[in-house]
């Protein structure tokens, strides 16, 4: 029974509920343990992931650049389909398995969550006989962490997992999501962290065996996201002759798009042609859009929203200096950053915030700057002396290609996950 594993570090008997969820769990994990037993070897494994594209997030574009780089047909790629299929799946080299994987709430002490997490369960598990695979893939650690450590307990299918900063941060405000992520890693066949703030987190606060956790970054395409050609017009006429910040990514507090709004004012004294441009959507833009108007900045901020790959590309090349101003939210962090690398291969400078995974994304003081980001002045300082000058900015914009190409580059991260997965495989 999957939930049995639980039982002993799990508080849910506290809450009253553990004796009727217990012969539910026993029920449903007998159905899901029947199948195939073939002992024929195993050749293939099997990546689960929630978010994959067409839906947008860093997680799910790593996991299509890094096993598109695979060996063809080595992997079952089950993944979400809450955004429906992408038009590049028939072309993908390996299987894609399109599955219900959503799961508003990552802990079981809700019923709702405990049927999910079965019904999941026992379509990975089906998956995993059918397939004959000889490992799971997690892309978190709740929820397909959870679930391979289940799917691990009733056939014993080792597995690896993903790990992304915020995730294990999150998690620590819980006991409930503690304790739950805590089985899941010391349970993994090895544990894969974003970066090295990630990474001393596993190994600080989780207390993991180093061993048992390997450091690897995303990446990012430096043949697709390159700098815009000398005769290339702006993608938007109207940031012509503007100075023009960028920022991409989900409109939340950690990646401190108000504070890039608040820097603007100072910024304008200084730079009055300031233009802010911020990509992406998310439930924050209301009380951005306010921001802007108390601070009388609207004419200087422009709410991009979502826009497809190449569009995104054009507005990487068409700035002048990408910003991810990221802050600590309480234990909301920035794992990584891979809109950084994106924007450093297409030779612009970039600034980020002190804070979380983001100091493995560029050089400081070569590629772009790292700043404390908790209030706007240091911000606003750092683009009027750093960033005003053209010729400053395309020596860090060199600078900036030149180190993601060398070391981020998806040939390059491809190949060290081949080389990772074929040893835990034992190929």
């Amino acid at each position: 029974m999957w939930f049995a594993w639980v039982q002993h570090d799990i508080w849910l008997d506290r809450c009253g509920i553990l004796n009727n969820i217990i012969p539910f769990m026993m029920r449903t994990s007998k159905l899901a343990s029947t199948g195939n037993t073939d002992k024929t070897p195993k050749h293939l494994s099997l990546v689960l992931s929630e978010v994959f594209p067409p839906q947008n997030g860093g997680s799910g574009k790593w996991l299509w650049e890094i096993y598109r780089r695979q060996t063809p047909h080595s992997y079952i790629m089950a993944v979400g389909d809450s955004h429906g299929c992408d038009t590049r799946d028939k072309e993908y080299p390996q299987v894609i398995e399109r599955l219900d994987l959503s799961m508003p709430f990552r802990g079981i002490a809700a019923w709702s969550s405990v049927r999910k997490y079965t019904q999941q369960i026992r379509k990975v598990a089906k998956l995993a006989r059918h397939h004959r695979v000889s490992s799971l893939h997690a892309a978190r650690p709740l929820s397909e962490g959870l679930v391979c450590r289940a799917v691990k307990a009733m056939t014993g299918i080792p597995y690896l997992c993903y790990v992304h900063g915020e995730d294990v941060n999150i998690a620590m405000t819980s006991r409930e999501l503690q304790m739950l992520t805590r089985s899941v890693l010391h349970h993994c066949q090895r544990v894969i962290a974003n970066s090295t703030f990630t990474r001393d987190l596993l190994l600080n606060e989780w207390k993991l065996d180093p061993n048992s956790v390997v450091l690897m970054n995303p990446g990012v395409d430096t043949s697709y996201f390159t700098p815009r050609p000398a005769d290339q017009p702006n993608w938007r006429a109207h940031w012509e002759g503007k100075f023009v910040m960028l920022t991409v990514g989900r409109l939340q507090e950690r990646k401190g798009h108000d504070m890039v709004i608040r820097a603007i004012p100072k910024i304008r004294e200084r730079i009055p042609e300031i233009h802010y441009a911020i990509v992406g959507g998310g439930q924050d833009r209301a009380r951005l859009e306010r921001l802007c108007r108390e601070l009388n900045v609207t004419d200087h901020v422009e709410f991009v929203g979502e826009v497809d790959d190449k569009s995104l590309l054009r507005c990487y090349q068409d700035c002048d200096l990408f910003v991810l101003a990221n802050r600590d939210v309480g234990r909301d962090v920035e794992g990584f950053g891979i809109v950084l690398l994106e924007a450093q291969a297409c030779g612009k400078p970039v600034l980020a915030g002190d804070s979380g995974g983001t100091r493995d994304t560029l050089r400081p003081n070569e590629s772009g700057f790292l700043v404390d980001c908790v209030a706007p002045e240091p911000l606003a300082n750092v683009i009027c002396e750093r960033f005003s000058s053209p010729s400053e900015r395309a020596a860090f914009g060199l600078a900036g290609r030149a180190f993601v190409s060398k070391t981020f580059d998806w040939s390059i991260l491809g190949t060290q996950a081949q080389k990772l997965f074929n040893e835990l495989n034992g190929r």
